[in-house]
């Protein structure tokens, strides 16, 4: 038995959870493998609207087996809150979620390390949530974090030391901050916390893989934000790319069966960063209204752009994409033409399809010009329904990619997911 890993190829936002949720009937277990409460995925079904931070999307489909693993920051306080508003909308998590030991946890400290770090950038700011993040990852590479399972080994003592640590480089940067909310909420959190099952995750999946079980990994932010294939510096702290889930689960790369790619039908970005396509004239704002772009998580605004191929082919090369997912779809159903950037002139007028090791400055991008479908398609249930301007794009896109769109959503619902096939498998 494979694993198969469900990944966002842009830089977030993609529609990674409504997927898992469509997909998850089909596996038995559902595994995060890396990022924190920074990532929103946002599920709508039976008139009801979920945003999800740490929690596997999985979660609402019968009684499958979620796993928060070892690759994922947890903050206690802000998963308590999330698992509490759903057991309060009916959905049982005790029984169906496991929680790695060597996942990170993210400390009241860590929060206020993040702010200090961004205040003290200046105009150079990246654009973090917030939520502690890459302070907790900082910690983890630098051998100083906290794990899960540190709960039950001397935990007092460790906190006391981290905290120590952080408030020393707090006093160094002159910073002014108010711990004590945070920490009560915090320690609240890790009450709850222990209520759960908490596991050497890697032994886990490994043991579900033998009993031949069925496991679909899922990814949070992009593989453009990605900390070593990112635009970088302008990215997240981890390996947001489909070997994030070896590391991330303990997963051997012999292991991973399907990898499934998702993307928009245009392009989105959030917070700082180089973003070759984006629009800032009427276009832009409307693809923004259309598509209701705004985080999940912080509602923040998010830059608009067309779809980038190149940033697009080269996510798929790093991460072995075997079936691509296009979402929102209907966003453009009303454009008269749609454009796509095939390739970036660089600032010495050199024309180049590949992905650049800088694209901060000088990057125009080259478009093609492909015709709208100028049709509702957001009550169609079949891809006979696709208008002929639409199935040219999807075309396109494949020929460009050299991977099969394999789904097209058509809404947020999850009855507005198609599912298309070829020849061979009608």
């Amino acid at each position: 038995m494979k694993v198969d890993i469900l990944l966002g190829l842009q830089w977030g936002d993609e529609g990674k959870g409504k997927v898992v949720d469509v997909l998850t009937p089909r596996y038995d277990v559902v595994a995060r493998f890396q990022g924190g409460p920074n990532a929103g995925h946002t599920l709508e079904f039976e008139g009801q609207k979920y945003v999800l931070r740490s929690i596997p999307s999985g979660i609402f489909q019968g009684d499958k087996t979620n796993v928060i693993g070892n690759g994922v920051v947890l903050d206690p306080a802000l998963f308590k809150a999330e698992a509490e508003a759903l057991e309060a909308s009916g959905h049982n998590l005790k029984d169906r979620l496991i929680i790695s030991k060597k996942a990170h946890l993210i400390l009241p400290t860590h929060r206020i390390l993040d702010a200090a770090y961004e205040a003290s950038k200046g105009d150079a700011k990246v654009g973090t949530t917030g939520k502690g993040i890459g302070p907790t990852y900082t910690d983890k590479v630098s051998r100083n974090g906290l794990r899960v399972g540190d709960l039950l080994h001397g935990f007092e003592q460790k906190y006391a030391k981290a905290k120590a640590y952080h408030e020393q480089i707090l006093k160094s940067l002159n910073y002014t901050y108010d711990l004590s909310t945070l920490e009560k909420d915090w320690f609240e959190g890790i009450e709850y916390l222990k209520q759960f099952r908490l596991v050497d995750s890697e032994h886990e999946i490994n043991g579900f893989l033998k009993e031949g079980k069925s496991i679909l990994c899922e990814g949070a932010q992009g593989t453009m934000l990605d900390i070593d294939f990112g635009s970088y510096p302008f990215v997240t702290s981890s390996n947001t790319i489909c070997a994030g889930a070896c590391t991330g689960l303990g997963v051997a790369p012999n292991k991973i069966g399907e990898v499934y790619g998702i993307f928009k039908a245009y392009c989105t970005r959030v917070g700082a960063g180089p973003f070759p396509t984006e629009l800032f004239d009427e276009t832009g704002e409307k693809i923004c209204a259309l598509g209701h772009e705004y985080g999940a998580v912080t509602g923040r605004k998010r830059r608009c752009g067309w779809i980038d191929l190149v940033a697009l082919k080269y996510a798929v090369m790093i991460d072995g994409v075997t079936k691509l997912i296009m979402m929102k779809s209907d966003v453009l159903d009303g454009f008269d033409t749609i454009k796509a950037c095939v390739a970036y002139r660089l600032k010495n007028g050199e024309e180049t399809d590949q992905f650049p090791f800088d694209i901060a400055e000088g990057i125009e991008p080259i478009y093609v010009e492909l015709p709208g479908w100028k049709t509702d398609m957001t009550h169609m249930t079949s891809e006979d329904e696709f208008p002929e301007e639409f199935n040219a794009y999807l075309s396109f896109l494949e020929e460009q990619l050299g991977v099969p769109i394999k789904i097209v959503s058509v809404g947020p619902d999850r009855e507005q997911t198609i599912e298309r096939y070829t020849d061979e498998e009608n």
